[in-house]
């Protein structure tokens, strides 16, 4: 059986991907070139996460105001970019192997949500 966080995480995840894709394609739509948008919608998306998985995820792990909370947050962060570097790594090891783009970034996400996952289960949300 699958535990409720982990569906609860899904969904947020799931719901931050489309703020940042949203916010990626509008972006370029009005002409602002791909990589600004992409670290503008990636950021949002971070930010967008936070506040789901803090409160509909996490909510009785969620640190009081003050320095617990800075901590978590800084953590989140971390935990960010760590699933990042392992989407970039995945992505570039499958470049150079030949692997068609789309299958190499599918499988960084899915490495990456489950690193994600794991790092704020257990570190951010401990």
């Amino acid at each position: 059986m699958i535990p409720p966080v982990y569906l609860r995480y899904v969904a947020v995840s799931v719901g931050a991907l489309g703020f940042d894709m949203s916010l990626f394609l509008a972006g370029l739509a009005v002409g602002i070139a791909a990589l600004p948008a992409s670290v503008a919608g990636y950021s949002a998306g971070i930010a967008v996460h936070w506040l789901a998985s803090s409160r509909l995820v996490f909510g009785d792990r969620l640190a009081g105001h003050g320095a617990g909370r800075r901590r978590q947050q800084a953590l989140f962060v971390v935990s960010a970019v760590a699933g990042l570097a392992v989407t970039a790594a995945i992505v570039g090891a499958g470049q150079y192997a030949g692997v068609p783009p789309l299958a190499s970034k599918l499988a960084g996400i899915a490495a990456g949500f489950q690193l994600t996952y794991a790092l704020r289960r257990k570190m951010v949300f401990a």
